[in-house]
C-alpha cells in the first residue's frame, strides 16, 4: 500500500510572499512558515475554504488552543508569525498525529473509511470527486471529456478534491455502503449538499497565510469539552447519522461523506488515484450559530413557527458582485420593516467580520484585509453543479464602525449603483413600450441595467480600496464620493445612449396605452426626461457640481461678451 503524508509530503501550492512562482509544500512547512507565503493557490476557488477548514485551521486551533480572547488574538496577530514555542507545539502536535494524516493508510486513511465498499463491490472514476468534471448528471456545458474518460489524480490533487467533496458535494441520491442499514436497494436518499454548499462562504484574508489563519480564527469561541477534529476522533465507520456539531473543530472537519480513494501504481512507479467510492456521510442537524464563515438572513418576525430557524445562512447570488451585498456584510444586526405592525426581515454579518468590528482601532485602519466570497450554485434538486461563485473585495476596516463616514459612503454608493441600474431598466422598458413591445422580463434575458452594473464594478472596487486610507477623514471621503458619482454619471449616460440608439424608430412619436383605465403615452422624450430626473435625484453631488460648473462658465462667457 503506498503512503502519502499530508504532514511531510508536498501537496499544498503556496504563493511566496514578495513574488515568485507558486510551489508545492508539505502541510507542516505551510503552517510553520505561514508568514512566508501570501496565499494558497488552488485549481478552483471553492478549494481554498475547504483546505482552510478541513486541514489548516483545525490544526492550529488543536495545537495552540483558542486565542484566549481579544487580547490573546491581538498578541498573535501583531507577532506576524508563529514564535519558537508555537512552532515547537505545532511540530509536536503533527508528530503525535502524523499517522492519521496518511492519505492511503490501511486502517485509517485521512478523511476516509478504510475498507469502504458498496453492496456490488463497485468503484467509480475519480472524476466523481472533481466538481467541474463530467460524471453522472453533472456534465458541464462543452466539457472536453466524458464520464468514461479516465481522470488520474496525483495524491496531492486527490487530497484537494477529497476535502472539497466533504465541504461541497452535491445532494440527492448517493450510493449506499455495504454495511449501511439505512441504505435501501443500495442507495441512500435525502442527502444534503456538503456543509459549505448551504452557505454563502465569507473568508477574510490578510497579507500572508499567517494573517489569514488568524483572521479566520474566532476569539470569542472558546474550547468545548469533546470538540475534536476528525483525526482525533475514532475513524469513521461505514454508517452515518444526523447530529449537531460538537464545536468548531468538529464543524470544520465535518465528514459529510464516506469516501475511499483507490490508488494504483503506474508503469513509471508513480501513484495515481483513478477510482473512488463515495457514499452517504454524516448530516448536520442544522447550521450552528457558531459557524464563522457565513452571513445570516433573519426571517420576518411575524412569520415564525416552531420549525422556523431564528436565522439562516445567507447564500451568494449568481452573477451578483460581492459589493452589491455590502449592507449584509457591514451590519451587525439589521432589520427592515414594512410598516407599523408589519413583519420585518433582516440580516446579520458573519462572526469573523463582526470580530473585525470588535477589534476597532486595534488594527491599522489601512490594513489590507480582503473578503473572499465563494459558493456553488446547484441545479436540479441540488444534484448537479450549475456554477462556481467567487469574488473578492477590499474591506476598509473603518467601514465596520456604525458611525463611520466610510461605512455611510460605501452603503450610499452601493445603493446609488442599484438605483442607476433601475433607471436604465426603466428607460429601456419605456422605450420598448413606446415601440409597441413588452419590457424585458426581470428573470429572462439580460437587461441593460446589468451592463451598467458591470461598467460600475471596477469603479466600486477602486472606491473600496481608496477608503482604506481615508480613515475617518470626512472631507476625503466626500471627495471620493464625488469622483465616484461623476464617473458613474458618465457611464450611465453611455449605457443610456446605447439603449436609445438601439430603440425602434417609432419611439419618437410613441404610442398611447391603457394603464388600468387611464391613458398613458410612452415616447422617447418622456422616457429621457424621466431618466435624467432619476440621475439628478440619485447622483446629487455630481449633478450639483455640473450645474455650478455650467453656471460659472456661463458667467465667464457673459463677462467676456461685456468686454
Amino acid at each position: 500500500m503506498p503512503a502519502f503524508s499530508l504532514v511531510d509530503d508536498p501537496w499544498l501550492t503556496l504563493a511566496p510572499r514578495g513574488g515568485g512562482p507558486p510551489e508545492l509544500h508539505p502541510g507542516r512547512h505551510a503552517l510553520i512558515h505561514a508568514d512566508e507565503f501570501e496565499t494558497l493557490v488552488v485549481d478552483l476557488p471553492t478549494q481554498a475554504p475547504a483546505l482552510l477548514r478541513q486541514f489548516l485551521l483545525p490544526i492550529v486551533r488543536a495545537a495552540l488552543g483558542p486565542p484566549g480572547g481579544r487580547a490573546g488574538w491581538l498578541e498573535r496577530f501583531r507577532a506576524g508569525a508563529f514564535d519558537k514555542d508555537e512552532k515547537e507545539r505545532l511540530n509536536a502536535y503533527l508528530d503525535t498525529h502524523r499517522d492519521r494524516f496518511d492519505l492511503f493508510h490501511p486502517t485509517h486513511p485521512f478523511a476516509q473509511v478504510a475498507g469502504l465498499r458498496t453492496a456490488k463491490d463497485e468503484t467509480k472514476g475519480s472524476a466523481l470527486l472533481v466538481a467541474t468534471a463530467a460524471t453522472g448528471n453533472n456534465v458541464p456545458l462543452f466539457a472536453s471529456r466524458t464520464e468514461g474518460d479516465p481522470l488520474p489524480l496525483t495524491p496531492a490533487e486527490a487530497a484537494h478534491w477529497l476535502l472539497h467533496t466533504h465541504c461541497w458535494d452535491t445532494a440527492a441520491i448517493k450510493t449506499g455502503a455495504a454495511d449501511d442499514d439505512q441504505a435501501k436497494a443500495g442507495k441512500t436518499t435525502g442527502n444534503p449538499t456538503g456543509p459549505l454548499g448551504q452557505l454563502g462562504v465569507v473568508v477574510p484574508t490578510g497579507r500572508t497565510l499567517y494573517e489569514t489563519l488568524l483572521l479566520n480564527t474566532p476569539y470569542r469561541t472558546g474550547a468545548i469539552p469533546g470538540d475534536k477534529p476528525q483525526w482525533e476522533q475514532p475513524p469513521a465507520g461505514h454508517t452515518w447519522k444526523t447530529r449537531a456539531a460538537h464545536g468548531l473543530s468538529d464543524l470544520w472537519t465535518w465528514q459529510s461523506r464516506r469516501i475511499r480513494l483507490v490508488p494504483e501504481e503506474t508503469h513509471d512507479g508513480t501513484v495515481r488515484v483513478t477510482r473512488v467510492i463515495i457514499t452517504a456521510g454524516d448530516r448536520l442537524k442544522e447550521t450552528p450559530d457558531f459557524e464563522p464563515h457565513t452571513a445570516w438572513s433573519i426571517p420576518p418576525t411575524g412569520r415564525k413557527s416552531p420549525q422556523t430557524p431564528m436565522r439562516r445562512p445567507r447564500r451568494h447570488q449568481p452573477g451578483k458582485a460581492a459589493w452589491r451585498g455590502l449592507d449584509a456584510l457591514l451590519e451587525a444586526d439589521v432589520r427592515t420593516s414594512t410598516g407599523p405592525g408589519k413583519s420585518s426581515a433582516g440580516f446579520e454579518t458573519s462572526v469573523l467580520v463582526d470580530q473585525l468590528r470588535d477589534l476597532g482601532d486595534a488594527l491599522p485602519t489601512d490594513h489590507p484585509v480582503q473578503l473572499e466570497m465563494t459558493g456553488i450554485s446547484y441545479g436540479t434538486q441540488s444534484a448537479v453543479v450549475d456554477d462556481v461563485l467567487f469574488d473578492a473585495i477590499p474591506l476598509p476596516l473603518t467601514a465596520l464602525a456604525a458611525d463611520s463616514p466610510a461605512r455611510d459612503a460605501l452603503l450610499e454608493a452601493a445603493e446609488q449603483a442599484e438605483e442607476l441600474a433601475r433607471a436604465i431598466n426603466h428607460l429601456s422598458a419605456d422605450l420598448r413600450r413606446a415601440a409597441g413591445a413588452d419590457p424585458i422580463p426581470w428573470d429572462k434575458g439580460q437587461r441593460p441595467g446589468e451592463l451598467l452594473l458591470h461598467a460600475l464594478d471596477p469603479l466600486m472596487r477602486r472606491l473600496l480600496a481608496g477608503l482604506r486610507s481615508a480613515a475617518d477623514d470626512a472631507d476625503l471621503v466626500e471627495r471620493g464620493l464625488l469622483a465616484w458619482e461623476q464617473l458613474a454619471l458618465r457611464h450611465a449616460h453611455d449605457i443610456a445612449d446605447r439603449v436609445v440608439t438601439a430603440a425602434a424608430p417609432g419611439v419618437f412619436a410613441g404610442r398611447t396605452v391603457d394603464d388600468n383605465g387611464r391613458e398613458r403615452t410612452y415616447r422617447l422624450a418622456t422616457a429621457d426626461d424621466n431618466f435624467r430626473f432619476q440621475l439628478r435625484r440619485t447622483l446629487t453631488r455630481a449633478t450639483e457640481t455640473a450645474r455650478r460648473d455650467t453656471a460659472a462658465n456661463t458667467h465667464d462667457e457673459d463677462e467676456d461678451d461685456d468686454t
